[in-house]
């Protein structure tokens, strides 16, 4: 198969870290031709969905004493050129947030490509349904509770009932902007201000669950299945346990209520397009859904001896 991954400049991935670059391993492993582009390279010629594409060769991490150890130069890329994407089986949109207009504009061109000749993972329109933090709301019942708002006085109602809350940015990622909130704090009407670009934007606040010293769990889904985990645990004094803000990573299972959880979210996530998620759960609560470019995936390997991104190869080569 002749796979497309759309990213952001090869030079700014961390292969040791990137999910994408394990499942570009992976393809290149099982015998597939793997290409690599960018928002700012699809067009449309004639109706059709083009991109300009450059042919990439990977020089596999390998996995010493328990780390990936990266081989420089990790990636060869040919001189990029303009073609059809139909020539290619599927499309990986693995672009990081935050979500642009020119984000917006290129899933509108990957939908003139017909899923049954090439399927876009995740799908286009799923992916435009799909804010990272407002499509949890249709789960609210495994959700703590939680507001989305800009307005001060709500958000402050909120806090004051909960005890203690987690502000999120709307279009966040990686634990950016995250903020933990304490009724007491003189700083309060600062931070919200600062958070909602002075009351022109909504963010969301949710109780703060105290099991969040305890992990904050991601679970990879593939088409709605869970296929691994790993726990990130906050590091001395920061509440987040995001690995990009110093997490440490630690082997998990999933549990009952965790599988449950997975279960209730399939069938939307199935009838949405979206194959390869990451949701975040804390305490058996579920917090985020993560659709655009979830990671994870390097670390439940290291952790598991296990090859995630094998068994999503494995499952789009079945899907044709």
């Amino acid at each position: 198969m002749k796979l497309a991954f759309i990213v952001d400049p090869l030079e700014k991935l961390d292969p040791g870290h990137d999910s994408t670059v394990a499942m570009m391993e992976a393809a290149q492993k099982l015998g597939h031709e793997v290409f690599v582009t960018s928002v700012g390279d699809l067009a449309v010629i004639n109706g059709q969905a083009w991109a300009k594409l450059a042919a990439v060769r990977l020089q596999p991490v390998s996995l010493v004493d328990g780390h990936w150890q990266v081989f420089q130069p990790w990636y060869e890329v040919s001189d990029s050129q303009w073609m059809d994407l139909t020539a290619c089986q599927a499309v990986f949109m693995r672009k990081d947030p935050p979500v642009t207009v020119q984000y917006l504009y290129a899933t509108f061109i990957l939908e003139l490509l017909a899923p049954t000749e090439t399927m876009v993972i995740n799908s286009p329109q799923g992916l435009r349904e799909a804010n990272e933090k407002m499509y949890t709301l249709q789960f609210a019942a495994v959700m703590p509770p939680t507001v989305v708002s800009l307005d001060k006085g709500l958000i402050r109602q909120f806090l004051e009932e909960q005890g203690a809350a987690v502000l999120k940015p709307l279009g966040g990622k990686a634990g950016e902007g995250i903020l933990f909130l304490d009724p007491g704090d003189r700083n309060f009407n600062s931070l919200v201000e600062i958070s909602t670009q002075q009351g022109r934007e909504p963010v969301m606040v949710q109780r703060f669950l105290p099991a969040a010293k305890d992990g904050d769990k991601r679970i990879i889904l593939l088409d709605g299945d869970p296929i691994g985990a790993v726990n990130r645990i906050p590091s001395g004094a920061e509440f987040r346990g995001n690995m990009a803000v110093g997490g440490r990573v630690a082997p998990t299972t999933i549990t009952p209520r965790e599988a449950e959880i997975c279960a209730l979210l399939k069938p939307k996530l199935q009838a949405d397009g979206l194959y390869l998620v990451g949701i975040d759960v804390i305490g058996g609560y579920l917090t985020e859904v993560n659709v655009t470019s979830p990671t994870g995936i390097r670390e439940i390997d290291r952790l598991e001896g296990v090859c995630l991104g094998e068994k999503v190869i494995y499952w789009l080569e079945k899907q044709f």
